[in-house]
């Protein structure tokens, strides 16, 4: 009876060694292959190198949050979810950053997101990005803050017309349409009233240079 017991006590030790074993250690349950979802710019074999994670490594020893943390680092990516699907593929969820604005920086233009992140730097501004012109055009300046939460406000129709974004403070921001009019938006408050009214001013108003929405109560025009 004891060494049947002992005999037990060691088959099941074996089997939890070899089971440890397969798991942790050896290539058997490794990754063998990196599945990249959300990107649409930035190429899947970019974030697979930047994930750094060799072929057939443990799966269950891989580090998610050390790989969340490299693949952060690619500054066109917003977010990172990396999770583990059995038996040998490494999950990496990435979320771009959505250009937003052009800043001018000397001869080169920097492409910013909403939050006024950096996403590429490129020669000229790209056709549909409005050129934003403020005194300190840095991440986290209240102005710029404020500047980039307006151009994400406009309605649709009327931001493929923005050329340029001007702000001399949080709120006195003006925006510059691709015929040369003008419209001084304000501040941030009650966004959906200042586009609900410029969209129909600028379809009936068409002899108008300038279109001021900053008090929606009392609009002016010019």
């Amino acid at each position: 009876m004891k060494a049947r017991t002992a005999f037990l006590v060691l088959l099941t030790a074996g089997v939890v060694g070899t089971a440890a074993w397969l798991v942790f250690l050896s290539p058997v349950l490794g990754v063998r292959s990196i599945e990249i979802v959300g990107n649409l710019t930035v190429p899947s074999e970019r974030i697979k190198q930047q994930a750094g994670v060799p072929d057939l490594h443990p799966l269950a020893t891989v580090n998610l949050a050390d790989v969340e943390g490299r693949v952060l680092t690619i500054r066109q990516l917003a977010g990172a979810k990396v999770d583990r699907v059995w038996p040998g593929t490494l999950k990496i969820e990435v979320v771009e950053r959505e250009p937003v604005a052009a800043v001018q920086t000397g001869d080169k233009v920097a492409i910013v997101d909403g939050q006024g992140v950096v996403i590429e730097v490129k020669n000229a501004v790209p056709p549909m990005l409005p050129l934003l012109k403020v005194d300190r055009p840095a991440q986290g300046d209240p102005v710029m803050t404020a500047a980039l939460k307006v151009v994400q406000s406009v309605p649709d129709e009327v931001a493929a017309k923005v050329r340029q974004v001007r702000a001399g403070t949080a709120e006195g921001v003006t925006l510059i349409l691709s015929d040369g009019r003008t419209v001084l938006w304000g501040g941030t408050d009650r966004p959906e009233e200042k586009g609900r009214i410029l969209v129909a001013l600028l379809k009936k108003e068409r002899a108008v240079t300038l279109y001021d929405v900053s008090s929606p109560d009392v609009v002016t025009l010019k």
